[in-house]
């Protein structure tokens, strides 16, 4: 009987503790939370590694204990691909997409894979970080050089993009130049692609790239790697997030946010349409951009977070301070990020990335 009892009332004190509120939420939210409570799990497909995603997933859990949450971890093109793939096949797939390639990222929502909701937390982060109320930035991340700080030299180190340019012209850095695989990396093609809008000189650029010979990469870690070993001396926009934390700990990586100005990514995370449990999303997106998840952003995962009333060790207040406001260029999560992924305007991007520079 003391065995019942004590059953009860845990699992009464369980449902009150996962009843509870988040603090300033209308009452009203408590119907998602209830019917979160009825999914009992989230399926979540990103872009972020794993582990800088478990300290929010963690944190999640614990102010949602009854919710399970499953996160498959893919870069950015096979995310795009797998949920197509999986969309196209009428099979399960992710209930929130969540993704470092922007542009990727806002096709799948203007296609109609996103589903439309209004976050009690959207008035927190900035307009340009908001598309139709389905698609939101949840972080503030810089596109950096990264460098080899035994190898390349104090004097040598570019603060600009013509500097950069200039550098990687010299015979010293012939095959010791880095980037990513625009053809195979979602976030690279959208950064080189945001380059070519915002640096009037970019045609220069990709011919010191084709001058260099540069070697391309699929992911970040890989650059970081070959950066630090000295396999490759210096690296171009680099996801500055990974970059700077692994040079607190890494003497010889180098990290430069150009000073004529330094690109803005930022994560988008949608809830899918068909989502199974889309109140499970719903929870997730909110805690996302809430001031506790981006406090985690900032101090647990270190992806900098985008809320300007978040303090910690990577946030967007301070990033500013650091780069200059004027210099900052957030890429906005709207339609005019997506323009470069027309089939026929990729194809000529990409034609004249290899022509002039970007070869393997």
């Amino acid at each position: 009987m003391k065995t019942i009892i004590a059953a009860a009332v845990f699992a009464a004190t369980s449902s009150m503790a996962f009843a509870q509120l988040p603090p300033g939420y209308p009452a009203t939210y408590q119907k998602i939370v209830d019917g979160a409570k009825k999914e009992g799990k989230l399926v979540i497909y990103g872009a972020t590694d794993s582990k800088a995603t478990q300290p929010l997933i963690n944190d999640f859990k614990a102010l949602y204990p009854g919710i399970s949450v499953e996160y498959n971890d893919m870069n950015s093109t096979e995310v795009y691909n797998r949920f197509i793939s999986e969309q196209a096949a009428g099979g399960a797939t992710a209930d929130a997409v969540w993704s470092s390639a922007m542009d990727l990222q806002l096709k799948l929502v203007q296609d109609g894979f996103g589903l439309a909701y209004k976050s009690v937390e959207a008035s927190k982060i900035p307009g340009w970080a908001i598309y139709n109320d389905t698609a939101y930035g949840t972080t503030f991340e810089p596109a950096a050089i990264v460098y080899n700080k035994r190898l390349v030299t104090a004097a040598e180190v570019p603060r600009t993009h013509a500097e950069f340019a200039k550098l990687i012209a010299t015979p010293k850095f012939k095959d010791k130049v880095t980037t990513y695989d625009i053809e195979k990396s979602g976030i690279g093609f959208m950064f080189m692609t945001q380059d070519a809008i915002d640096y009037p000189e970019f045609a220069a650029l990709a011919q010191a790239f084709g001058t260099a010979k540069v070697r391309v990469q699929s992911s970040t870690g890989t650059m970081l790697e070959r950066i630090s070993s000295g396999e490759n001396l210096i690296g171009y926009n680099v996801l500055g997030s990974y970059a700077l934390v692994r040079a607190k700990t890494d003497p010889s990586l180098g990290v430069v946010l150009p000073k004529d100005y330094t690109l803005i990514m930022s994560r988008v995370l949608f809830i899918n349409k068909g989502a199974k449990s889309p109140n499970a999303a719903k929870l997730w997106l909110d805690y996302m951009l809430s001031q506790r998840g981006q406090t985690v952003v900032a101090n647990g995962s270190k992806l900098y977070a985008i809320r300007a009333d978040v303090k910690g060790e990577t946030t967007a207040t301070d990033l500013i301070a650091e780069i200059g406001e004027k210099n900052i260029r957030p890429i906005a999560v709207g339609a005019s990020t997506v323009a470069y992924l027309a089939p026929a305007k990729r194809m000529a991007f990409l034609k004249q990335w290899k022509e002039t520079g970007g070869k393997k």
